[in-house]
This record gives structure tokens, C-alpha cells and sequence, in this order.
């Protein structure tokens, strides 16, 4: 298997049994560590499942697989649950194992699932559109420029997370106008989190995990999503129909610190994280 293949199965467990584009949010099983749960209905209908086979098919064939005598298994619907997970983490996360996942910083696999999945289905956003919400307040939400932070005091937060914005830093977050911010929620309240893929030329996803996880190269290989539904694993590259977007929307259920970031390799370390409090 090639560095390019290993890089492209690795983007592939994050396409969505949902069918609603490659943004999908899956989310954390209940078991912190245990098997990841197959998806209850059918899959062989699903959009998601079209693509991801489409894809699949495309950059490798007939050819072999993590030891497997043909790419049959890996098409299959056994194989797409695995790959994504079903109602759970991805099963690379959760026991599996990819050959050369851990293959270091030196090429940026966002870079090739961002090219990979940039028509994929799913919503879009305008240019124009990425840089308005980018800057948009939330509603019930208090900002603290000086501070960097975002606090919410509602039952419920809706906000939207620009990633890699146009005029700012890269591999960073936008929300509300800031950079990266400190987030604050209640406990127990209903999070949605929009997020945008601003970047040009590589795929970001977003992630509530715990705090600290934004050290490794492979975060999500150590630290689990920290909520059922806290997961969009990434978006592809913008194209002429817009920028991707997708929402992931959960229930902030444990007060605590966490973190929100970019769990496509290497990301998270070159900035793309921001402070989750859960008050």
C-alpha cells in the first residue's frame, strides 16, 4: 500500500452513514473504548454509502487491502460500518487498526481528503456567507473580546466555527470574530455547532474531546469524542458551488474542561483548538 492509499483509506472512515455528505457528524459510542456499534438500518441505500463506494472504486480497484485478497470486504456494507463507525466512532478508533496511520507530520493527509471529498454531497455556503457567520455573535451568547471568550447562559448554544478563515491565521478557528475562543456553556445545555471549511486546499473537521488531547499528532486516537454527537470528522475542499458546512448538534451533559479541534492528523498541534468548558 502506498503512503497516498494509506493517507486516502484513512480519510474514508470519516464518510457518513447518515448520507448527508462527507461532514457528517457521528457520534461517540456509549462506551468509552468498546467496539463501535454497526449502524441499525441499512446502508446500501444511503448517499453516503453511493459515494463512499464511488471513491473507493476509483483509487483502488480490484487491489488489495490490509492484507485482504481483493477490495470486496472493504466495499461492502460490513466494511463501510466499520470504516464509519455506524452510530459510533470510527472502528480505526475503537480497536482497529490502519497500516501506517501513525505515519508522522510529514505529509498532511487533510491535504489529500480535502481534494478527495471536495464534491461530495452535502451543504454549502458562500464565500460571502463564511465570512459573515465567521463574524456573527451568537444569540444569548456574551463575547469577551479581551478575553478571548464565548459564554453562553442558555439552555441551549447554536454557533457557527469558520475553519481556516480568509484573513486569518491558518489552521485556526473563527467564531464570533475571534480566534480560536474559550467557549463556556451550562451543563446540561443543547450544543449546536456549525462549522465551515474556509480552507482552499485541505480538509478540518471539529471535535469536542477531552482537555489536552490537542497535543498528539492523532488526537482521536488517544481521546474519544466527549459527548454522543460531539463529531464531525471533516470537510472537504471548497469548490464553485461553495464552501462545505455541516453541524454537529449534542448535549453538553458533564460539567468539566474540554476541548474542541481539528481531528484530521497533525492539525490540532499546529493551532486548530480551542478551550470547551462545561460549567
Amino acid at each position: 500500500m502506498t503512503r497516498k492509499q494509506t493517507v486516502i483509506l484513512a480519510g474514508a472512515v470519516v464518510i457518513a452513514a447518515a448520507g448527508v455528505g462527507t461532514g457528517a457528524a457521528i457520534a461517540a459510542s456509549s462506551s468509552p473504548g468498546g467496539p463501535a456499534t454497526a449502524a441499525s438500518a441499512s446502508s446500501a441505500a444511503s448517499p453516503g454509502y453511493s459515494w463512499y463506494r464511488s471513491m473507493m472504486n476509483g483509487y483502488y480497484g480490484g487491489g488489495s487491502m490490509m492484507g485482504e485478497s481483493s477490495a470486496g470486504w472493504m466495499m461492502s456494507e460490513a466494511g463501510y460500518r466499520w470504516m464509519t463507525g455506524g452510530a459510533a466512532s470510527p472502528g480505526w478508533m475503537t480497536g482497529g487498526s490502519l497500516p501506517g496511520m501513525m505515519m508522522g507530520g510529514g505529509t498532511d493527509p487533510g491535504k489529500v481528503m480535502g481534494s478527495l471529498w471536495a464534491n461530495a454531497p452535502g451543504p454549502r455556503v458562500s464565500a460571502a456567507q463564511a465570512a459573515a457567520l465567521g463574524g456573527q455573535v451568537p444569540a444569548g451568547a456574551q463575547v469577551d473580546r479581551a478575553a478571548n471568550t464565548l459564554t453562553f447562559t442558555t439552555a441551549t448554544a447554536a454557533l457557527t466555527i469558520v475553519a481556516s478563515p480568509s484573513g486569518g491565521p491558518d489552521e485556526t478557528f473563527r467564531a464570533a470574530g475571534l480566534t480560536n475562543p474559550r467557549v463556556i456553556v451550562p451543563a446540561g445545555a443543547r450544543v449546536s455547532i456549525q462549522l465551515v471549511n474556509a480552507d482552499p486546499d485541505t480538509a478540518h473537521g471539529l471535535v469536542v474531546t477531552s482537555a489536552g488531547a490537542a497535543g498528539s499528532w492523532m488526537p482521536m486516537m488517544t481521546a474519544r469524542p466527549a459527548f454522543a454527537g460531539s463529531a464531525l470528522w471533516f470537510l472537504g475542499n471548497p469548490t464553485q458551488a461553495g464552501m462545505h458546512a455541516g453541524t454537529l448538534t449534542f448535549t453538553a451533559s458533564a460539567a468539566g474542561s474540554y476541548q474542541y479541534l481539528c481531528p484530521v492528523p497533525g492539525h490540532a498541534q499546529k493551532g486548530m483548538a480551542g478551550a470547551f468548558i462545561v460549567r
